[in-house]
C-alpha cells in the first residue's frame, strides 16, 4: 500500500521498497497551460555541475542511463526511469521539477502529484493542488537525496521565475536554443499498469489531444528541419547593463555593441554538517564584505560601454560585489545563507518554528510572530535546572532569517533519533520536535550545568555554537570540559568525572580543570565540543 506524504515528510529508500529500479510519475494540469517536466542530477553542493545531467525533453537520458525520460504514460503527465545502483557517485540529489511554458501560475493547476513505483506497485505518492501556491511559474516537486544513504523528500516548493530562472538557481547557464524535437518512439515497457494506481479526478479534464512537441525556451519558433540535440549550456546569456538617462539637454551617447558578461556565478554553498571531513569538495569562505567594490563615481565598470562617462551607475561593479552574498534557495526547510545566519521556509512542512526570543533578522511573506509559553510547570523545571528557553513561535507562509550574536549556526536534522543540547545552545527548532530537561548523573556541576535538553523525533533543530566546532566520536576514553560542551547525541551516557583534591586546591598552582563529562557509549554516538568556554 502506498504511503501518503505531506509537504516536507521523508523516509528512506529502503523503508519504502528494497528495489533500486524505480519508475517517478508526475501528475500536472491546468486549463490552458504547459508544462515543463524536468530532473535536476545535482552535486554534493546542490549545483549543476555536469549538464550532462539535466534530464529534460530535449536531452531524455543521462550518459549511463540511470535517468531515463519516458514519456506521458499510465496516467500521468511525464514520467521517469530511475536506476539508483548506477547514478554515479558525484550525484548526490535528483530533484524533480515542473514548470508553466509560458505565462500562467502554479495557483491555477489542479490537484496533481508526484509518485514513486517499485515493481510495479506504487510505494509512495506526494499530492498537492493549486491553493498552496500563489504567482509561482515553477514547482520543485520531490527530491531522492543521498545521505548515507538514498532518501525520498516530498518538496512542494514553488519558485518565482520559468525553467530559465530554475536552471541558474542550481548552477547552470541558459543559451538560446534552437526547437528541438522530442525523443521519438514509444516509451519503453517499463512503466507499472495504469490500474494500478488510478490517476485523481479533475474537474474538468481536457480532452484527448495529440501529443505536440514540447517548445524550447524563449518565444518559439518554427522547428528547423532535422534539429539536432543541443545542450542547454551551450554559450551564455547575453544581458544589457541597466540603461541610464543622459542628462537635460544632451544628445544621447551612441551605443556600441554590447559585449557577454560573466555567466551567473551562484553563491557559497552553506556551511558542511557536523561531521564533516576536511578537504572532501568544501567550498572556501566568502571574501570580506565589499572585497570587490564598484567602480569609483564618474567611471565605467567593466562591461559598461556605451554608458556616457561622468554619471553613476549601479552596474556590473556592484552587482559582481554584492553576487557572493546573494540569497540562497535551495528548496529545502532550512537553509544555511552563511556560518552565522539561518533561513527557515515555513512554506515547507506546514509547521510552525519555535525560536529564541528576539532571533528574528528579517522575513519575508506573511508570517505571524507569537508568545510560546513553557505553563506553570515549564517555567518551574526551567527555573529549578536552568534549562529555561524563552520562544516565540513563528506561523504562516514565508521566509524568516534568525541570528544571534554572531554565534555559529548549525541545522541538525532528526529522523526518529535524539540529540542533547543545552538550552543555551538552542537558537529554533521545528515545533514537530519533542523536547524535555533530561537529568546528568552525578553530584552536581558548577554553574548549573546538572541539566540539559533533550530533543527527539522528526524534525531538525538549529545549534549555535561560539566558533567553529568539532565532533569527536564516543570512546571509553572520551572526556569534555562541562562549560566546552554544546551538544552529543541521546544514546551516550554521561557521568561527572571530578578531579577535585581539597587539599590540593589550598596552594598555589592549581590548573582549574576540576569538572569534566565522561562519555561512554556504542560505536556512532559523539559530541559536539565548541572552541570556546561558558
Amino acid at each position: 500500500m502506498a504511503r501518503e506524504f505531506q509537504r516536507g515528510h521523508k523516509a528512506k529508500i529502503s523503508d519504502l521498497t528494497a528495489g533500486r529500479d524505480l519508475y517517478v510519475g508526475v501528475r500536472i494540469a491546468a486549463p490552458g497551460l504547459t508544462f515543463d517536466i524536468s530532473c535536476f542530477g545535482l552535486d554534493a553542493h546542490e549545483q549543476l555541475s555536469d549538464d550532462r545531467y539535466f534530464v529534460f525533453f530535449n536531452q531524455p537520458k543521462s550518459p549511463e542511463e540511470s535517468i531515463q525520460l519516458l514519456g506521458a504514460q499510465a496516467g500521468d503527465t511525464e514520467s521517469f526511469r530511475v536506476t539508483l545502483d548506477r547514478v554515479p557517485a558525484s550525484i548526490h540529489k535528483l530533484s524533480f521539477t515542473a514548470t508553466i511554458d509560458g505565462a500562467g501560475q502554479m495557483s491555477q493547476i489542479g490537484p496533481g502529484y508526484i509518485r514513486v513505483v517499485a515493481g510495479g506497485e506504487e510505494v509512495v505518492r506526494y499530492a498537492f493542488d493549486g491553493p498552496e501556491f500563489t504567482t509561482e511559474r515553477a514547482v520543485m516537486l520531490g527530491d531522492f537525496y543521498l545521505k548515507d544513504v538514498w532518501r525520498f523528500a516530498a518538496v512542494g516548493q514553488g519558485f518565482d521565475g520559468g525553467l530559465d530562472a530554475l536552471l541558474r538557481n542550481f548552477g547552470g547557464e541558459v543559451a538560446e536554443d534552437e526547437p528541438a524535437d522530442p525523443p521519438q518512439g514509444a516509451a519503453p515497457a517499463f512503466a507499472p499498469p495504469a490500474q494500478a494506481s488510478p490517476p485523481p479526478a479533475f474537474a474538468a479534464p481536457p480532452a484527448p489531444q495529440a501529443p505536440q512537441p514540447p517548445p524550447a525556451f524563449g518565444t518559439p519558433e518554427p522547428p528547423a528541419p532535422a534539429p539536432q540535440p543541443q545542450s542547454i549550456h551551450a554559450a551564455p546569456t547575453i544581458a544589457a547593463p541597466m540603461a541610464l538617462v543622459a542628462p537635460t539637454g544632451a544628445p544621447p551617447a551612441p551605443q556600441a555593441p554590447m559585449p557577454p558578461q560573466a555567466p551567473y556565478a551562484p553563491g557559497p554553498p552553506p556551511p558542511p554538517p557536523f561531521g564533516h571531513v576536511p578537504g572532501q569538495g568544501a567550498a572556501p569562505a566568502p571574501p570580506p564584505f565589499g572585497q570587490h567594490p564598484p567602480a569609483p563615481f564618474g567611471q565605467q565598470p567593466p562591461g559598461a560601454h556605451g554608458v556616457p562617462q561622468g554619471v553613476p551607475q549601479a552596474g556590473a561593479g556592484l552587482l559582481a560585489a554584492l553576487q557572493p552574498y546573494k540569497e540562497t534557495a535551495t528548496g529545502q526547510r532550512w537553509t544555511s545563507q552563511s556560518s552565522q545566519l539561518m533561513r527557515a521556509d515555513l512554506t515547507m512542512g506546514d509547521m510552525p518554528v519555535l525560536a529564541r526570543q528576539g532571533s528574528m533578522v528579517m522575513y519575508q511573506g506573511k508570517v505571524d510572530f507569537g508568545y510560546k509559553g513553557a505553563g506553570f510547570a515549564g517555567r518551574v523545571v526551567g527555573n529549578a535546572t536552568g534549562q529555561e528557553m524563552q520562544l516565540m513561535r513563528c506561523t504562516g507562509r514565508g521566509q524568516v532569517f534568525f541570528a544571534e550574536d554572531g554565534s555559529h549556526l548549525h541545522p541538525v536534522e532528526l529522523q526518529g533519533d535524539g540529540i542533547c543540547v543545552s538550552a543555551e545552545n538552542v537558537l529554533a527548532f521545528d515545533e514537530s520536535l519533542q523536547y524535555e530537561v533530561r537529568r546528568i548523573e552525578g553530584h552536581g556541576i558548577p554553574g548549573g550545568a546538572l541539566f540539559t535538553m533533550q530533543f527527539h523525533g522528526t524534525g531538525t533543530v538549529v545549534v549555535k555554537t561560539h566558533g567553529t566546532p568539532v565532533v569527536l566520536p564516543v570512546t571509553p576514553t572520551t572526556f569534555a570540559d562541562c562549560n566546552a560542551v554544546v551538544a552529543w547525541s541521546s544514546a551516550s551516557q554521561v557521568i561527572i568525572s571530578s578531579q577535585v583534591r581539597l587539599r590540593r586546591n589550598a596552594y598555589p598552582g592549581h590548573s582549574g580543570e576540576t569538572v569534566n563529562l565522561q562519555f561512554r557509549g556504542a560505536p556512532g554516538n559523539f559530541i559536539v565540543v565548541q572552541p570556546y568556554e561558558v
